[in-house]
């Protein structure tokens, strides 16, 4: 018997005890937060790396601004979360230090700076994406990412599953000898249809009329055939919304046509396609430094930006011409999930005066171009009038 063989089933049967003990964690806890009944709602804010702690620190003034009166009475409290950052991780050796770990778990929702992924090559051990972990270690099965461009009519909103496919076990992949190497997706019947039920949930309740599955279900039959089968199924409960599917090589291309976009409203899609598309998705707003994402669990969720840490930037003295707008809009996002939509609504409408319409100031992520702080101003000011 060939002994890298027998390695690699004992390596893919602890994979399958992992992965059914996840099974076992998702269906023990289903009941989401009413945050309208609790006295008090912790929002942490963790600013990762490179440009991070730069932008989330703008993102927490706005939101001091518009949370002002529930700050002071108590309700509202921020929980600073600073060791969220590559050197404090990779001397732990873990994606997230267990201190670290449990200080996320205090809070209810977490505005998050990016954080660096090592890559071969890079100066760090090969651990996990912090990202990735926290949507397993707190079960953020959703990824929400709405793409806005009115004047083209594109009105998107993307659910992308978060725990689940290539990304959840992405690091347990092995070499058999130096031939071969393997890697592995997964999806469950349980992770499936929670992200395909909170897809037409929301459109049902936002008056949207079709939900789109995108897989690749003709090639990648086990995996993909399972998440077409749960949406169909799925679908036969909500008749009013029109059901289809595309395969994810054409979707990328209808995404550029003119005529067929505008089609589009719910989109649902597994985790690496949901990454690839909504990152072009972006592109038609403004680019990935302009949108902002939400992990949705039920019980914690955590906002983003969707860029990249930008270590270039920091290396070069530049951190503070970064554009805070992609977290911005995660803060829209994350007030209107704890319940302040009015508020919410303002910081988008002022965002959308700020850097769309108006326009008086903008960022260049050069010293020719206002700093993050002053066009954080601008949006308060801006807010402050409407």
């Amino acid at each position: 018997m060939n002994p890298n063989i027998e390695k690699a089933k004992e390596r893919f049967g602890l994979l399958l005890e992992e992965q059914l003990k996840r099974v076992e964690a998702m269906n023990a806890g289903k009941e989401p937060y009413d945050f309208s009944k609790l006295d008090k709602i912790v929002i942490g804010v963790a600013g990762g790396d490179g440009i991070g702690p730069a932008i989330t620190a703008q993102g927490k003034r706005v939101m001091e601004h518009l949370l002002d009166k529930d700050i002071k009475s108590g309700r509202i409290v921020f929980k600073d979360i600073e060791n969220l950052t590559i050197e404090k991780r990779a001397a732990a050796g873990k994606a997230i230090p267990d201190d670290v770990l449990a200080e996320l778990k205090e809070c209810h929702v977490i505005l998050k700076g990016p954080t660096t992924t090592p890559r071969k090559g890079d100066p760090w051990p090969n651990i996990e994406s912090a990202n990735v972990m926290m949507r397993k270690e707190l079960d953020l099965f959703a990824n929400v990412r709405p793409v806005r461009v009115p004047e083209q009519g594109i009105d998107w909103t993307f659910f992308r599953e978060n725990t689940e496919g290539a990304y959840a076990v992405g690091s347990k992949g092995f070499a058999v000898d130096e031939n071969i190497n393997v890697d592995f997706t997964i999806v469950t019947q349980e992770g499936t249809e929670r992200i395909i039920r909170t897809a037409f949930e929301y459109a049902k309740k936002n008056g949207k009329t079709r939900v789109t599955a995108v897989t690749k279900a003709n090639i990648i039959k086990a995996t993909d055939g399972k998440f077409l089968e749960v949406f169909y199924n799925t679908a036969k409960e909500y008749p009013d919304i029109k059901a289809d599917d595309w395969y994810i090589d054409i979707m990328t291309a209808k995404l550029i046509d003119e005529k067929r976009r505008r089609d589009f409203q719910v989109v649902v899609l597994p985790n690496l396609y949901g990454d690839i598309i909504t990152d072009e998705a972006a592109e038609f707003q403004g680019g990935v430094g302009t949108a902002g994402s939400s992990n949705i669990g039920n019980k914690y969720a955590m906002f983003e930006a969707i860029h990249g840490s930008a270590p270039r930037m920091v290396e070069e003295g530049r951190a503070q011409y970064a554009d805070p707008c992609s977290i911005m809009r995660a803060v829209v996002l994350l007030l209107s999930h704890i319940g302040y939509q009015e508020e919410a609504s303002k910081l988008e409408k002022a965002l959308d005066i700020c850097t769309i319409t108006e326009r008086r100031i903008f960022t260049t992520g050069h010293s020719d171009g206002a700093t993050n702080g002053e066009l954080t101003d601008y949006i308060i000011e801006t807010i402050k009038g409407l």
